[in-house]
């Protein structure tokens, strides 16, 4: 019979913390190289929009409308407006207050909910359908871009919700809000300059 190898420990790690904020986070890191990628890809989509426009005399081309800005803008203030319950949820999971942080990401959700719904009359307000020319191509592959990364951040809204309400919410789960807050910011501010390419540049040309 072999004896067993005896174990020493080498480190006690006991007095460290079960719950991590920041870039002490593995998620964390996770989620911002993922806010690299898409912005790479958001780049790409403004630039190919750009590059475009070369091709054209006027831009958009002449018999296209301009974009109407009613529902983008109402889509804008909603956008910011977004970010208060989401900064309030992401301070209440820093201080472990479960309650509050669910309750600022339930309301968090019904924000984006509609932001969801804009983006579908802001589709319409391009006043281009996507196979009508290659500027209402591109304008189009800018906001369904977008709006995949509008559409995840619910999906993933949604589901946080659903735990922290669940009788299963752990310390943990209250990490995720504040890298979801992250995210969210960077959505939000990503869309910004796009307004302005999508819907004011071609008042300008």
């Amino acid at each position: 019979m072999i004896d067993p190898i005896p174990v020493r420990a080498v480190r006690d790690v006991s007095g460290l913390p079960d719950v991590t904020f920041g870039n002490r986070s593995l998620a964390w890191w996770g989620t911002l190289w993922l806010m690299v990628i898409e912005a790479g890809t958001l780049v790409i989509c403004a630039t190919a929009y750009l590059y475009l426009r070369k091709n054209f005399y006027d831009y958009p081309p002449r018999g296209t409308p301009l974009p109407s800005l009613g529902v983008p803008i109402t889509q804008l203030i909603v956008m910011g407006g977004s970010i208060i319950p989401m900064a309030l949820a992401a301070r209440a999971a820093k201080r472990m207050d479960l309650e509050s942080a669910r309750l600022w990401l339930t309301l968090e959700l019904v924000f984006k909910a509609a932001i969801l719904v804009l983006r579908w009359y802001e589709f319409k307000a391009l006043n281009v359908w996507w196979n009508s020319n290659a500027y209402g191509s591109a304008a189009w592959v800018i906001l369904g871009f977008h709006a995949t990364l509008l559409l995840l951040d619910v999906c993933e809204d949604a589901g946080i919700a659903l735990i922290l309400w669940s009788g299963d919410a752990r310390k943990r789960h209250l990490s995720d809000i504040t890298d979801d807050a992250m995210y969210w910011y960077f959505t939000v501010g990503a869309w910004v300059p796009l307004f302005v390419l999508v819907f004011l540049y071609p008042r300008w040309t």
